[in-house]
């Protein structure tokens, strides 16, 4: 699990970079000089094919906080997970939500580990 858990962060940072840039996510990693884990470039292209979807997801779920609002990394992670749910349905549901909840824990602010947690078990809860 250790190479998704890196092709997570990697895809993680690849999306971030490309709302930092306002490009899109596809464009970034067609930029990059070296090919990204497959991995990593699957969930990048992933989230920017399903973008209106997921992010359609995340403003019926967010409760009391607008897309726009979130920080940039919790915006990002969330577009991640949202779409390993969706469209991954290999990945067992709760590697992730815990694999978002430790990157959020990592690398954004005390309270998005929660945060991130709450919004992806409500994602995830949505049909059943």
């Amino acid at each position: 699990m250790e190479g998704r858990r890196q092709a997570r962060e990697r895809a993680l940072e690849l999306l971030y970079e490309a709302e930092a840039k306002d490009a899109s996510p596809t464009d970034i990693v067609a930029a990059l000089p070296a090919v990204p884990d497959t991995y990593a470039a699957q969930l990048v292209h992933g989230v920017d094919a399903h973008r209106e979807e997921i992010d359609d997801l995340l403003r019926r779920f967010a409760k009391g906080w607008s897309l726009e609002r979130m920080p940039a990394v919790d915006r990002a992670l969330l577009r991640l997970a949202t779409y390993e749910l969706l469209q991954q349905p290999d990945v067992p549901v709760g590697v992730v939500i815990s694999e978002a909840v430790e990157l959020a824990s990592e690398f954004s602010t005390d309270d998005s580990g929660r945060y991130v947690n709450g919004i992806l078990s409500a994602i995830a809860k949505r049909d059943a």
